[in-house]
């Protein structure tokens, strides 16, 4: 399938020098978005949302527009933007804080327009130190600008933008959590219900809570329309979006095409893109959407970036993070850190996660060194069913939180992709891989 000419919408200041400034983003056409909104009605600005069906880009794919319309009718509102992004392998958000801070802001201001929020928050991982520092840079230039305080651009429209820096921890990047954190809690996710944020939600009041690319998004689709975002893509997958291409691949990097338009071979093997896989060799296995999703092989490789062909095939796009494995990597190994990963960040509120996880790195840790039993495979998808009964995707809750069914995603994918490496470990006392 060949790359569409779709322009990229959210990474297309990037290459411009100092990006991340006032001067740079006035100079290519920013805050026109706002401005126009600022002359729409916020249930106008809603509707183009609807229609260009943006489904957010934080990992749930949730229709943005949607959510927006579920808040529950009550003063005040507030919006929380997720700049979290601590899912392994993804580092999107990332970039869009370091280079582009301004099309975040205006998206935000955009968003916090059409619900007509009080305040809004800007949710940024610790370690982001220089995308936080450009990002409050950034709110600095745009309040002696006049894009956000009191009456924005002579509107009426007042606003405050607040920059939160978070402390690193992965659970906050789960909506509750960080509502939590927000308030000076430990990152402990809610019950759902009754705590959905577009009805209960940062301190107690209706929340909408988007990604950082989902706001990123939203100049764009004011400017150009609802109806030019949903022209791109196919079906429900509508408009471009970043993919966190990295592993075994010869140009990792962030890459922003068409969605369904463009299939998993493309991002890894065009020369504009991935570039193929690093030292010719063959691709073993790939995971489509951050390592909390299930993995797919090599028979996979020709399926569209598309939310729901992804969906349909056992995985998911999630976070936009395709990580690429080939034939020398050892699948074990790559489950057991992938495991060992979510028992550290388990934040130990649910019985199942807390130490489900902790048996599951006890028993991937032993197989990898070499320690293994060849019944330890079934112990593995035993313990996985009892925190995701069925092991199906999408998985089944036994915990607050969607970590802790995620845990099995790798593990099922390693043992039932490649079983005889894992026997292998067991008989032969040692990794193959060396």
């Amino acid at each position: 399938m060949p790359l569409t000419d779709a322009a990229p919408i959210v990474t297309r200041r990037v290459a411009i020098p100092e990006s991340w400034t006032l001067r740079a983003y006035l100079d290519s056409g920013g805050y026109v978005g706002l401005r126009k909104a600022l002359t729409m009605a916020p249930e106008a600005i809603t509707q183009e949302v609807l229609t260009s069906n943006l489904l957010g880009r934080g990992g749930a794919g949730f229709e943005a527009g949607k959510k927006w319309s579920m808040l529950r009718k009550a003063e005040p509102v507030y919006l929380v933007v997720n700049g979290d992004e601590s899912e392994p392998a993804t580092f999107k958000d990332h970039m869009l804080l370091e280079t582009d801070p301004h099309q975040i802001l205006e998206g935000v201001l955009i968003c916090a327009y059409a619900v007509g929020a009080a305040r809004a928050f800007i949710y940024v991982r610790g370690e982001f130190a220089l995308g936080q520092e450009r990002l409050t840079a950034a709110v600095n230039e745009a309040y002696e600008y006049g894009a956000v305080g009191r009456d924005i651009f002579g509107s009426g429209f007042s606003v405050d933008v607040v920059v939160h820096p978070g402390a690193g921890a992965y659970i906050c990047g789960e909506e509750t959590a960080l509502i939590e954190s927000l308030e000076g809690k430990r990152g402990f996710p809610r019950i759902k219900p009754p705590f959905f944020p577009a009805a209960v939600g940062l301190y107690g009041a209706p929340t909408v809570v988007n990604n950082v690319e989902t706001m990123s998004n939203l100049p764009w689709i004011i400017e150009h329309g609802g109806a030019a975002f949903a022209a791109l893509g196919l079906g429900r997958s509508t408009g471009t979006r970043i993919f966190s291409l990295s592993g075994h691949v010869n140009r990792p990097g962030n890459y922003e095409v068409e969605m369904a338009k463009v299939t998993f071979r493309d991002l890894v093997e065009n020369p504009r893109l991935g570039g193929g896989i690093r030292n010719g060799n063959e691709l073993k296995a790939f995971i489509p959407g951050g390592v909390s999703a299930p993995w797919f092989g090599p028979e996979q490789v020709d399926m569209a970036l598309d939310q729901d062909a992804v969906g349909k095939a056992g995985s998911m796009l999630g976070s936009g993070s395709v990580v690429v494995m080939d034939h020398t990597t050892c699948a074990v190994r790559a489950v057991w850190r992938i495991t060992r990963f979510f028992h550290r960040e388990s934040c130990g509120q649910c019985t199942p996660c807390r130490e489900g996880s902790g048996w599951l790195e006890k028993v991937m840790r032993r197989i990898e060194e070499g320690a293994g039993r060849e019944e330890d495979l079934e112990l593995l998808l035993d313990v996985c069913d009892n925190i995701a009964p069925g092991l199906g995707w999408p998985p089944q809750q036994t915990t607050i939180c969607v970590l802790g069914p995620s845990i099995p995603s790798s593990i099922k994918s390693g043992v039932n992709m490649f079983r005889d490496e894992f026997l292998t470990h067991v008989k032969e006392g040692a990794c193959p891989y060396g």
